[in-house]
Parts: structure tokens; C-alpha cells; sequence
């Protein structure tokens, strides 16, 4: 019934992002405007307000999808696999499938943008690498919807598929909002020094996090002995290392 419920709730969703982002009279204005302006002399682009509106949101939609909410989702599961609460666990579980289904509607409202309203001759980099990304990362999802029970011999080979396609379309991803950037600022002439420094320091503090969350329990338990290193060994009395070379030594 839940799995059910979630998939009705992705399909409307998606037809929303749909209907939200279909062309409307002025589309075909747009990509001729960008076919203008990428013209054979190679002078900078000169864009309309309407286009300039249009990929400021395609630009938003990825680098909300790709450079936050996947980053996010797979820091949840990891925070999930370190916790003991069972509840806790089901609270970011759910997080995480909220994230990414957000994170795959959203990179696709930015596809959608880009098909109905740019030039798309994908005789550059981001062009290839973003449909190269449109294609795989729906299949991120449907193989999280399909996953096989705990304790099935092939959920092992299912959750190593899962992590690495995830981490790949993630990283990417990022990759690819960087690239974004570039070329909007070789077709335009405008700088993106603040967009690109602003990235690269969520970038950096999300991989921070995520490489954390193994190390701190461990860094907590550093200022505390444990147990077995405060009891005794044996019955007798124990010495450092130095003085019971020199007992023995006294002791001859």
C-alpha cells in the first residue's frame, strides 16, 4: 500500500513539473533567440529577458538537484547504516526516498526546459553529458523501488549496483552543473566566479560531512578508555614497558 502510494505520488508529480514547464507561445521565440545569438561570428549572446529567466531556473533545477538534494539523500542512508534506532532508521530512510524522487523530478523540469526552449545541437559537453545523465538517472529510482528483501541472496549485488550508480550520477551530476557554468559564461561573457566558488564550498563541505560521519563516533570514543583498557590482564601488577625491562633486569 505504501510502496503503491508512492509511486501514484511520483507519477502526478511528475506530470505537474510536466504541465508546469510545457512551451508556451513565446517558446519558439526563445530557441530562435538562442540560435541567434550562437551564430557563426561567435559573438556573445545576447538574451532576452524571457530567456535569460529560462536558464537561470534550468540552471536552478540542477544545481538544487544534482549539487544538493543527491549529495543530501546519500548522506541520509549513511547516517541511517550508523544508526541503532530503529525508528531513527525509518525517519531517514524516508528522507532519503523523499530527496531523490525530489531530486530526479526537479533535474527533469531542467531537461524539459532545455528541450522545448534552448538550442539543442549538443555540440558541447554539457549538452552530451546531460543527456547522457537524463537517460540514467531514472533508472536510479525504479531500482530503489524495487529492491529485494534483507536476507535474499541478490540483495548484496542490488545494494552494490544501488550505492555505485548513485554515487556516479551524483558526481557527474556536479561535474556537469560546473561545465553548466562554464559555458554560460563562454556564451555570454558574464562571470560566474560567485556561482562557481559558492558551489565548490557546498561541494567541499557535503563531502566533508559525509566523510565524518564514519569518523565521529570513533573521535568521540577517543577521550574516554574503555573498558578493557582499564581492567587488568592478569592478577599481577602491571608496570610500563621501561620499568619491567629494568625489574627484570635488577631481578638477575
Amino acid at each position: 500500500m505504501l510502496a503503491s502510494g508512492r509511486r501514484q505520488l511520483l507519477v502526478c508529480t511528475g506530470f505537474a513539473v510536466l504541465s508546469l514547464l510545457a512551451p508556451s507561445n513565446g517558446a519558439s521565440n526563445s530557441t530562435e533567440t538562442l540560435n541567434q545569438g550562437h551564430n557563426k561570428t561567435g559573438n556573445p549572446l545576447e538574451m532576452t529577458p524571457r530567456v535569460s529567466f529560462q536558464l537561470k531556473l534550468h540552471a536552478l533545477f540542477h544545481w538544487s538537484s544534482f549539487g544538493f538534494l543527491m549529495p543530501l539523500g546519500i548522506i541520509l542512508v549513511r547516517m541511517s547504516s550508523k544508526s541503532q534506532n530503529g525508528g531513527c532508521i525509518r525517519l531517514l530512510f524516508y528522507c532519503h526516498v523523499i530527496s531523490q524522487v525530489a531530486a530526479v523530478l526537479l533535474a527533469t523540469g531542467g531537461a524539459v526546459l532545455s528541450l522545448m526552449n534552448f538550442e539543442n545541437s549538443f555540440s558541447n559537453s554539457h549538452q552530451r553529458v546531460g543527456l547522457a545523465l537524463y537517460g540514467v538517472m531514472w533508472l536510479q529510482p525504479i531500482i530503489g523501488f524495487f529492491r529485494p528483501e534483507r536476507g535474499v541472496n541478490v540483495r548484496s549485488l542490488w545494494y552494490f549496483f544501488h550505492w555505485l550508480l548513485g554515487i556516479a550520477i551524483c558526481a557527474t551530476g556536479i561535474v556537469n552543473v560546473y561545465i553548466g557554468l562554464h559555458t554560460y559564461h563562454e556564451r555570454t561573457t558574464k562571470s560566474v566566479r560567485l556561482w562557481t566558488g559558492l558551489l565548490t564550498v557546498e561541494v567541499i563541505f557535503l563531502g566533508f560531512f559525509y566523510l565524518m560521519i564514519d569518523r565521529w563516533s570513533y573521535m568521540m570514543k577517543q577521550g574516554h578508555a574503555s573498558v578493557e583498557q582499564l581492567r587488568p590482564t592478569d592478577n599481577r601488577r602491571t608496570y610500563p614497558t621501561t620499568l619491567r625491562k629494568e625489574l627484570a633486569i635488577v631481578q638477575e
